[in-house]
């Protein structure tokens, strides 16, 4: 695989939470490029979980994590933002020098939508920091961004090409668990955005099948997350 020098060298996947009565992992992941870049995607739970999230446990942290690999917040350069909700930007705040990546239509239905009141202290920063952005985005060589709203207005999956591991999806929220990315999911009429999410999958989906995708890492699966390697080690 041809890489540039911009192009992600690293992954780390890290668990900083779980939500103990249905057994999921809180998640989110570093990567690392050529040209010594620290791009975060998602921050995790909020230092103090406010009661709304009183379901939600904090573990080791984004931050001690971080640590134990020799990065602190100063050094991370981005932050993605996959979506607003208290389990993926609950410490977005703490990583003073990035510049935050968000799909332009998340963040303008996060600004009067209560769902995602809970962590505007830490979404809401200067607008000079934030870059938004307009559906599917090559962020640099290697690294791109996928919209995939359903779950959230906006939301956003990541792409994430590696010299060794090859290409890894991590479609976050929009397929939490691998029994849900099927082409077969049936709607019982009980959620209103099904379509939405339901199209989401399929366009994942379909850029696995195209690409030859080898590993999709979900983000909310419990027993995927047992055998993957997290952080200090690392996909390459």
């Amino acid at each position: 695989m041809s890489q540039t020098a911009s192009a992600p060298q690293r992954l780390y996947l890290m668990q900083v939470g779980s939500m103990p009565e249905y057994d999921i992992p809180i998640v989110c992941y570093l990567v690392q490029t050529g040209d010594g870049r620290h791009i975060l995607i998602d921050s995790g739970l909020p230092a103090i979980i406010p009661a709304e999230g009183s379901d939600f446990v904090n573990g080791q942290d984004v931050i001690a994590q971080l640590a134990r690999i020799g990065v602190q917040p100063e050094d991370i350069d981005t932050v993605i933002s996959t979506h607003y909700d208290l389990d993926h930007a609950g410490r977005h705040a703490a990583f003073t020098r990035a510049q935050y990546v968000v799909q332009r239509a998340h963040h303008a239905d996060a600004a009067t939508n209560p769902r995602f009141a809970a962590t505007r202290s830490q979404w809401d920063q200067p607008m000079e920091r934030i870059r938004l952005v307009d559906g599917d985005t090559e962020l640099l060589p290697g690294l791109e961004l996928i919209e995939t709203s359903g779950h959230v207005p906006g939301h956003q999956s990541v792409l994430v090409r590696l010299p060794k591991t090859g290409t890894v999806l991590l479609p976050v929220d929009a397929v939490p668990f691998g029994e849900g990315f099927t082409r077969d999911q049936q709607d019982d009429g009980s959620d209103p955005d099904a379509a939405a999410i339901r199209a989401s999958t399929i366009k994942l989906l379909d850029r696995v099948e195209r690409e030859q995708i080898g590993l999709v890492i979900f983000g909310h699966d419990s027993e995927q997350w047992a055998g993957l390697k997290t952080a200090p080690e690392y996909y390459e």
